[in-house]
């Protein structure tokens, strides 16, 4: 008798910077969502693939966080997190260990209610806090609405990640895998590549700056030996934020750059000759055309 396998689609939604991406990239062993502690970190729906030999897949599309949106790019963010609800199997809400449930998270509550997928509460960053205050939390968020289950963790130390993956298996339907067991994600090499020096550039640079960059991959070849030649353009909106990201003689944007190539030559598994530019575009994230142009397409 051929063995029955669990198959299907599980978004992790909340707030900005609750550490969404991290618990992706935790639960599937791999990095793959760029991760700081700046807030809208995620832009786009990302989606990893976590297979279990035997038992079935699951596919983790990581979305941007919900948020009240200021301008075109924040609206784009808004409408991928909200328009993933109703498409997947299961929803993961993380939140953080707080009993205090602000005006974010009640827009969430109500955004849930609208659709008809179970809901899993995660409770992240637990190592943050006493066990009691655990408790309350819960009880804070039981009163907000009816989840099916309630799992406290802690993404950054890898804490209850068989829990949730037993929990998440018990709510998938029957099926077969939408993909082979070797795929972890179905973001392409070029989109990776820009989203890893979109995020050493977050990490490196003060905040006025990060909310205001794109990055766009202009050319990607592989030589005959496997090395990477990859010229990338920073784009932002002020020439004032130019002159941040290059810094003083170069050196903010090859501090920037070195960290990037490492990051890369990990995840193509091979040499990378990496190359940044920048440039400035007002206002981009007010314009549809860019918008289109940098990636961020419904």
């Amino acid at each position: 008798m051929e063995e029955q396998l669990k198959s299907g689609f599980v978004t992790i939604i909340g707030r900005p910077n609750v550490g969404k991406s991290t618990l992706m990239n935790r639960l599937i062993g791999q990095k793959i969502a760029i991760t700081s502690n700046k807030p809208q970190t995620t832009r786009k729906r990302i989606q990893t693939v976590y297979t279990e030999p035997g038992r079935g897949q699951i596919v983790f599309v990581d979305t941007p966080g919900i948020h009240r949106a200021k301008n075109k790019l924040g609206e784009y963010m808004v409408n991928v997190a909200e328009h993933t609800l109703g498409e997947v199997d299961l929803i993961l809400w993380l939140v953080e260990p707080d009993t205090f449930i602000g005006a974010g998270e009640q827009h969430i509550a109500e955004r849930l209610k609208k659709v008809k997928t179970p809901v899993i509460l995660i409770i992240n960053k637990m190592d943050t806090v006493p066990k009691d205050r655990a408790l309350e939390c819960m009880d804070a968020y039981r009163k907000i609405y009816e989840f099916a289950e309630i799992i406290p963790t802690s993404a950054l130390r890898g804490k209850n990640m068989d829990e949730i993956v037993n929990s998440i298996f018990n709510y998938l339907p029957y099926g077969p895998q939408f993909y082979d067991e070797d795929t972890v994600t179905d973001e392409p090499q070029r989109a990776i590549c820009a989203e890893i020096v979109r995020e050493k550039a977050l990490h490196a640079l003060s905040d006025e700056v990060p909310h205001g960059i794109a990055v766009m991959i202009e050319r990607m070849s592989e030589r005959k030996d496997g090395m990477f030649d990859i010229d990338a353009s920073i784009v932002c909106e002020r020439d004032s934020h130019k002159g941040i990201i290059i810094g003083k003689q170069g050196s903010m944007l090859k501090k920037i750059g070195t960290n990037a190539r490492c990051e890369m030559e990990k995840s193509l598994g091979a040499r990378v000759n990496l190359k940044l530019w920048v440039k400035v575009r007002k206002d981009w994230r007010d314009s549809e055309l860019m918008l289109k142009n940098f990636g961020y397409r419904e």
